[in-house]
């Protein structure tokens, strides 16, 4: 065994013996089936922290030379017809490119650097071998398939790392892409070319060079989307193993929606979340909200408009077709949110072509990133939601409706002319409710449906829930009728807390808000 050459499976031995370990090798018999095939160029793109590196250590270990069949036999794919025909079969080449990038100073470095670590573990592994020119990687490796006829299998990680890191050098980033397809391409001694990183690879201006791969992305998963993180059944067994409030570990991290599939959730937060019994934001132990930040500061029109709208709920029209799969290349406002679809800090609808925050986690990464950028009211009225809540709980109405005032500010360029529209700047005003309730929206309630309902949370069990009616150039008055005329609180009789009504009226004349609170008498 060598480091890059048939390592050995030290490394997703720790996965497999790790507290904590939802089995996903289900995947190996899908690469199985399109092993030596056309379909046997696969490029995964996902964020950081949904076990991208996990999946490269898994099919090291099970393709690569050595003995790994103790690691493997208690797993699902032991079950599989195909699972002892290629495991331990092959000369499997597992590259972090991450890791090379780091200890050099260029692509090119990175290149000889790699070329020479791989040549090394050839040599030392087959020294026996007649090559025509020991200092070529790709005739070396043929030679050797010429002379043992054992295929490769080629594993890269970080595939990605130049286009992040180069991310303005196009010469180092099409050296890099003719380095791959000289390496991969048209290869009969090679049977599998699995690559993973953050981006994809279908375009990088008019430079095709890896058009043999298949790809597997966050705005298209198709046949691997269950392998993208934890499905919903996965972390519902998590949570009973642990005693954890599913309800609770769904609106922190489930969100990300793939068709055939449903609800997705980021494994490494799950993971924290259900060890620690605390759900919280991990999601920026491995990447700050500066990096948010960045994009969502970007000045084109309709962005800050949209954010807005998917902070409140909403989902958002995108057209990710035009986007260039690079960090730096962005014509309009879908390029970035198509960028944050990839990063992990948007969903994406597949059928609607919409954009959303998937999660509580995120949309918390999102305000982060708002309270520290130049957006105005925006950052004002979220960091005064807090005051604006404690005044609902206060039942002080006149304060309510200041602070939704201030809210409007800025939601006041979103055509702002219909009770939607007025839902946004509610939400906006009400965001730091969503640290004690669930919200939600167009709720069944009674013979009608209430606009906004807040349920506390079961670690708040002290805090009323609140049903919220809103009226557009109407009364507040009103709205609370319309409350009790409909029987909105009838609903809620399996919660036995107390119940707040609020109103709120915009007064398109007078561009005024009104609010009027009350107790719900059940």
């Amino acid at each position: 065994m060598g480091i890059y050459l048939n390592p050995d499976n030290s490394r997703f031995a720790k996965v497999v013996n790790s507290e904590i370990y939802v089995d996903k090798t289900e995947l190996i018999a899908y690469m199985n089936h399109v092993l030596n095939t056309l379909q046997g160029y696969i490029c995964v793109s996902r964020p950081r922290r949904f076990g991208k590196s996990v999946t490269a250590d898994m099919l090291a270990a099970y393709y690569g030379k050595g003995d790994s069949k103790a690691l493997f036999e208690g797993l699902k794919i032991a079950k599989d017809e195909t699972y002892l025909t290629h495991l331990n079969q092959y000369n499997m080449i597992f590259l972090n490119m991450q890791e090379f990038l780091s200890r050099t100073g260029s692509m090119e470095e990175m290149l000889a650097l790699l070329r020479k670590s791989v040549l090394w573990d050839l040599k030392n592994a087959y020294p026996d071998v007649n090559y025509f020119d020991d200092t070529d990687l790709v005739r070396s490796m043929q030679d050797i398939y010429a002379a043992e006829q054992t295929p490769f299998i080629i594993v890269i990680d970080e595939w990605d790392c130049i286009f992040r890191e180069y991310k303005k050098d196009e010469k180092a980033q099409k050296g890099y892409l003719d380095f791959l397809r000289d390496l991969l391409k048209d290869k009969g001694f090679i049977h599998l070319a699995y690559m993973t990183g953050i981006l994809p690879i279908k375009k990088y201006g008019t430079h095709s060079a890896l058009n043999m791969f298949s790809e597997f992305s966050m705005t298209n998963p198709r046949q691997l989307a269950s392998f993208v993180g934890f499905t919903e059944k996965e972390v519902q067994e998590l949570a009973v193993k642990y005693h954890r409030d599913m309800a609770e570990l769904k609106e922190w991290y489930n969100g990300y929606q793939f068709d055939g599939v449903g609800a997705i959730y980021s494994p490494k937060s799950v993971v924290e979340a259900v060890l620690s019994g605390i759900c919280d934001v991990y999601w920026n132990k491995t990447e700050t909200f500066e990096a948010l930040r960045l994009y969502i500061d970007m000045n084109f029109e309709g962005l800050r408009d949209d954010v807005i709208a998917m902070l409140s709920g909403e989902s958002v029209p995108v057209n990710a077709d035009s986007f260039s799969n690079d960090m730096v290349t962005f014509a309009n406002k879908d390029d970035v949110f198509t960028l944050l679809v990839h990063l992990g800090y948007l969903g994406y609808h597949f059928d609607e072509k919409t954009v959303f925050i998937p999660n509580h986690e995120i949309r918390r990464e999102f305000v982060n990133a708002i309270s520290v950028s130049d957006w105005g009211e925006v950052s004002e009225a979220l960091r005064v939601s807090a005051r604006i809540l404690q005044a609902v709980w206060n039942m002080q109405p006149e304060q309510v409706a200041k602070g939704i005032e201030q809210a409007h500010f800025e939601t006041s360029h979103i055509q702002y002319h219909d009770e939607n529209a007025l839902s946004y700047t509610i939400s906006l005003a009400l965001y730091a409710a969503r640290n004690f309730y669930t919200l939600h929206r167009e709720f069944p309630t009674g013979k009608g449906f209430a606009d906004m309902v807040f349920l506390p949370r079961k670690k708040f069990p002290d805090k009323p829930a609140i049903v919220v009616e809103l009226k557009w150039n109407k009364s507040a008055k009103g709205a609370i009728s319309q409350i009790k005329e409909k029987e909105y609180c009838r609903s809620l009789e399996e919660y036995h807390g107390n119940i707040l009504l609020v109103g709120i009226d915009y007064d398109k004349n007078t561009r005024k808000h009104e609010c009027i609170i009350e107790e719900c008498e059940k």
